[in-house]
């Protein structure tokens, strides 16, 4: 969507930072020895507590409230009976509806003690993701965004997952346009001012593709590669965007 009126905007800083609440709630108490369903129901104890729904599991009938991905799963995992070790890489990724506006985004968490290599890929997809937004400005290719993830997973060694992207929301989980991690001639839309877009840098330690497991939900590495994800909600403006869910 783009924003249209002083109510779009009021109705997608809201539900932004209804999000932003959730997730670091889910952030602050992640714990080894939780299973992922107990932690899906914090985030789903914060929901109704804010006056917000899951958006896939409205939209798209997904079993559980929140997304939560372990290790080799990059997005979409269902909140189970897992339980959560020392040393997982975890995924929570949070997505609401609130009054008719919808937002996006994501963490990983990683559980002590981790590899050098592991904190570094994830300080890699929280750097590309900084520098994703740098140019998400008005007047960019969306192209422009995906080129930064890429040159900066390049940079670090790592690898962006080439089958998963970023993409338009805000009254639907997903809409047009798709926001690609790498630098797509494909992705030629123009950004424009009031667009509002989900950046999600998704990348693994070495090349890979994603596959979807038997669930029918989450989605993996192909080669059991260790992933990690990082999003933000935003609305195109100017220079800078404005980042919803921070």
């Amino acid at each position: 969507m783009s924003i249209q009126s002083q109510a779009d905007f009021n109705g997608m800083t809201r539900v932004g930072a209804t999000v932003a609440t959730i997730l670091s709630e889910m952030c602050d108490r992640v714990r080894p020895g939780m299973t992922t369903a107990e932690l899906d129901q914090i985030g789903a104890r914060a929901m109704k507590r804010l006056g917000a729904r899951s958006a896939p599991r409205v939209m798209y009938g997904f079993p559980g409230y929140t997304c939560i991905s372990v290790n080799q799963e990059i997005v979409h995992g269902i909140p189970r009976g897992r339980r959560l070790k020392p040393g997982d890489v975890v995924k929570i990724d949070v997505t609401a509806e609130q009054d008719g506006y919808v937002a996006d985004a994501a963490r990983t968490i990683i559980l002590e003690p981790s590899s050098s290599d592991v904190a570094r890929l994830h300080r890699c997809a929280v750097m590309a993701l900084d520098e994703a937004l740098l140019a998400a400005h008005a007047g960019a290719r969306v192209s422009a965004i995906g080129r930064a993830v890429e040159q900066r997973a390049r940079r670090d060694g790592f690898a962006v997952i080439r089958e998963l992207c970023g993409h338009g929301v805000g009254r639907a989980i997903h809409e047009e346009p798709s926001v690609p991690n790498y630098d797509s001639p494909l992705a030629r839309t123009i950004l424009t001012d009031g667009l509002v877009i989900a950046v999600e840098p998704m990348l693994a330690m070495r090349p890979t593709s994603a596959v979807e497991m038997p669930d029918g939900w989450t989605i993996r590495t192909q080669d059991g590669s260790l992933a990690v994800h990082e999003e933000h909600t935003i609305i195109i403006s100017g220079e800078r965007p404005i980042v919803v869910t921070a």
